[in-house]
């Protein structure tokens, strides 16, 4: 059964079912939205809830979930692990 962009999630995901599976739709899609560059502020809220149909603060906490995921790396690798950095630097920074 397919996944909806509502968060539901039978194809697995980042709350989704084990690591056998690979990342739903609305994984990748978050992780597509990560990858490209924004041209001025607000840009990239603008496409989350146009593009994914989710708040940003809904983005963000499935994007952090996605950084975690061994499934996300394999499908993504550059995108996580230069997040990862990101996501490490900030948490040294407190």
């Amino acid at each position: 059964m397919a996944e909806g962009m509502d968060g539901t999630d039978d194809a697995g995901g980042a709350g989704g079912a084990g690591p056998e599976r690979g990342l739903s739709s609305r994984d990748e899609a978050v992780l597509a939205v990560e990858r490209r560059s924004w041209s001025g502020p607000g840009a990239k809220e603008r496409a989350i809830r146009e593009q994914l149909g989710i708040s940003p603060t809904r983005y963000y906490q499935l994007l952090n979930a996605l950084l975690d995921d061994p499934r996300a790396l394999a499908h993504d690798p550059g995108t996580v692990n230069r997040l990862r950095r990101v996501r490490d630097a900030r948490r040294a920074r407190r």
